[in-house]
């Protein structure tokens, strides 16, 4: 069925169809509605609206400039979802979520990650990784835009992501519970494989270009650096970031 689009204030959109998938598998109910391009009705497209179908969803039909202008993007794949926010998670959860868990914790502190798409990324490698929770500064740092969720291929459901005021103040509380802080540098004199691991810990990566900012690095337990063979002198941060939680993963596995 086709019906005009109002253009209001959404809660968040959801756009690519992995994504969307993802949605109606974790979190079907807190989609509020679809959108799928008219022209577009291959297998996969068939498959998302049985998906929303079965969980009493309409997968309306709209027109591809239509889709442009409600996700203020070309790079759609013809699907756009209204979606109530998940969850919205502060520093008690986190401190919850620590007395909760029976297992050797593992946390992810992005310092100041301006780019929606790194920020994706980085959620769906910790999700991978099976980190506990991610942790960011609320101010000069991207949260959790529709560009992000996209990318996040579901793992924006999956994995607590939580904003503090004062990251320097959340760390310290943290220590305090026995997670132990290694942060990312290029200055560092250790490098990732022979940092240990096996302990509660939080990797912390810095900002794009920039790295950790001088009062997150000086309240790191530890720095460790990835080793570069080639002429490039550093990793994207999503890219670093997943270098670093596997190392994490192989070390306890064995």
């Amino acid at each position: 069925m086709r019906i005009p689009l109002i253009y209001y204030d959404m809660k968040t959109l959801i756009t690519g169809i992995h994504a969307i998938e993802s949605a109606l598998k974790n979190d079907a109910e807190n989609i509020i509605q679809v959108w799928i391009a008219e022209n577009k009705r291959n297998q996969r497209i068939k498959g998302l609206i049985q998906h929303a179908q079965k969980r009493g969803l309409i997968a309306h039909r709209a027109d591809m400039k239509a889709l442009d202008k409600l996700a203020g993007t070309h790079q759609h794949q013809g699907v756009v979802a209204e979606y109530r926010a998940a969850t919205s998670y502060n520093e008690d959860d986190l401190l919850d979520l620590l007395e909760k868990t029976d297992s050797n914790p593992l946390l992810l502190v992005l310092d100041g990650i301006t780019d929606p798409h790194n920020l994706g990324a980085c959620l769906r490698t910790a999700d991978a990784a099976g980190v506990l929770a991610v942790i960011a500064p609320k101010d000069n740092a991207v949260g959790i835009t529709p560009a992000a969720r996209k990318v996040a291929s579901g793992a924006a459901e999956t994995v607590p992501f939580i904003q503090v005021t004062n990251l320097v103040r959340s760390m310290e509380k943290l220590k305090q519970m026995g997670i132990w802080f290694i942060g990312t540098s290029d200055k560092a004199t250790t490098d990732i494989y022979t940092q240990n691991f096996k302990t509660p810990t939080a990797i912390v990566m810095g900002a794009e270009g920039k790295g950790l900012r001088r009062l997150t690095e000086e309240h790191c337990d530890e720095l460790v650096a990835i080793p570069m063979a080639g002429q490039v002198s550093s990793l994207n941060v999503s890219v670093a970031t997943g270098v670093c939680l596997f190392e994490v993963v192989r070390q306890r596995q064995t």
